[in-house]
């Protein structure tokens, strides 16, 4: 335990909805929940306007929409979120090198370790120093916690909450952690809370007067010897810069379960794909591939295949997942299916037997005559296919589908953000971050001068804004909805 409060906890506030809210002048002050919009779905992230109606992370998006029916209902813009949380990481990076992150906007700071504080007094000024840059460099807030420890940086900001600074002061956790529920402790979980909750203990106090002895007895020696520490504000975790990836994983849930084999071995490549995407994009390879199904009945499975050696093929992983589906009955039916890599390592070892029998495999199958097609000379047009005879003429194109809160550039009105679409239409508010609120218009789904386009970079506050606290919006403008957020709800 440090005896100053050194150790910055930063949690930035409603991320995702705050930067939609910030790229999007027309939500400011409104409501606005940002996650899945099928029926399936789940809130990411609801503003604080929003969780007033009681919305809140986690909750199925049907059931937002009923508390919440005039809300803006958007789909999750990641390469936005990213390209923000790089900015705020920065900022943390000129206070210390030791940054934690936790994820896109949560992150610990040693600050002793930068020199950038030592005491109280300079450690609240290095707070409110970082909570200014980031609203003059992003627009966003976010509320910072300072103590002695890792835990109670984290409690502090909880306390913080939104856009303010806690500091908590060496000598003063017993009596600030006392009277605190024992969730608040990292490693309480609903499944140990209910469990010490039957043995009388609910708050943190509780703990301390039930002594290490009985603590272990209740939940095993090292949890219950963690806990006993944690209760009395002892933790001595140090904040380590370079967290390594243990896996890398995607699934994707389906509005109606999956019955058909093949689609669901398509899903599954699809998401085999996607998995060595981000698995490249972390510079990493891996040894175990993960198959994880959860079928109709909500019962989850999981199956994996460990190779020789680490790889970062998708073809590789493709095929090892399609594997490991062949052992899955899939017959009731596929809510979710995911696709991970474990194991990770920094390099790629190459499969030279795969090789060697793709190597023997091409001079038989061109002996057999199933080689290849010949490729055509460079310069000239590959000879098409006969064409099947059609027979209400040609098959018109598919309709093109446009998410609530997805990015668009009109050919003449410039960029703008998809309301809502349906009926084979779609409505388009166009605005920028940092513009007034913008007009709307509706296009037809397949309009030519319509195309997705790649989010725009957010517009800091004002310089005479971004030295002020901030702070939720005010209760007259988070009460009403208005008309772009009614439209924006319909997806």
């Amino acid at each position: 335990m440090r005896s100053a409060p050194t150790i910055l906890h930063l949690d930035m506030d409603a991320f995702y909805a705050a930067a939609e809210q910030a790229a999007k002048p027309s939500l400011r002050g409104k409501a606005v929940v940002v996650g899945g919009l099928g029926p399936r779905g789940v809130v990411a992230t609801a503003s604080y306007e929003a969780r007033r109606f009681g919305v809140h992370s986690a909750m199925p998006t049907a059931q937002a929409r009923r508390l919440a029916p005039n809300a803006a209902y958007l789909v999750p813009r990641f390469s936005l979120y990213r390209s923000v949380s790089e900015q705020v990481m920065e900022l943390l990076g000129r206070l210390s090198p030791l940054v934690e992150p936790l994820s896109l906007d949560e992150a610990f700071v040693d600050l002793e370790a930068g020199g950038t504080a030592h005491d109280a007094v300079t450690a609240r000024a290095t707070g409110e120093r970082l909570r200014a840059d980031i609203r003059a460099v992003t627009g966003l807030s976010g509320s910072v916690g300072l103590a002695g420890s890792k835990m109670l940086a984290k409690i502090a900001s909880e306390q913080a909450k939104p856009d303010g600074l806690v500091l908590i002061e060496p000598g003063t956790e017993r009596d600030l952690l006392g009277p605190l529920t024992v969730r608040t402790l990292p490693g309480v979980g609903p499944a140990t809370g209910e469990h010490l909750r039957r043995a009388g203990m609910t708050t943190v106090s509780d703990l301390a007067e039930a002594g290490e002895d009985e603590l272990v007895r209740l939940l095993g020696r090292a949890h219950g010897a963690a806990l006993f520490r944690m209760a009395l504000g002892h933790d001595d975790r140090p904040v380590v810069a370079e967290r390594d990836a243990k896996s890398v994983s995607v699934e994707d849930t389906f509005d109606v379960d999956l019955h058909d084999r093949v689609r669901v071995r398509t899903e599954v490549d699809r998401l085999a794909e996607r998995c060595v995407q981000r698995l490249r994009a972390g510079g990493h390879s891996g040894r175990t591939i993960v198959l994880k199904v959860r079928r109709y009945d909500f019962s989850t499975l999981t199956r994996s295949e460990t190779l020789r050696g680490p790889t970062d093929d998708p073809a590789v992983v493709r095929e090892a997942a399609g594997r490991l589906l062949e052992s899955v009955d899939t017959t009731g039916g596929v809510r979710l299916l995911g696709v991970g890599v474990t194991g990770l390592a920094d390099y790629t070892q190459e499969d030279l037997f795969a090789q060697a029998a793709a190597a023997l495999a091409e001079p038989a199958a061109e002996a057999a005559g199933e080689g290849p097609e010949p490729r055509p000379a460079a310069g000239t047009q590959a000879p098409a296919a006969e064409p099947a005879a059609p027979e209400d003429g040609p098959e018109p194109p598919a309709e093109r589908h446009w998410s609530a809160g997805q990015d668009v550039l009109h050919a003449e009105l410039g960029p703008g953000w998809v309301q809502g679409s349906g009926v084979g239409r779609v409505t388009v508010r166009f605005e920028v971050p940092g513009s007034a609120p913008g007009r709307v218009r509706t296009f037809r789904v397949d309009d030519e001068a319509l195309r997705p386009a790649e989010p725009l970079p957010l517009v800091g506050a004002p310089a005479e804004e971004a030295g002020g606290t901030g702070g939720a919006a005010p209760a007259e403008e988070a009460r009403g909805t208005g008309g772009a957020a009614l439209a924006a709800g319909r997806d």
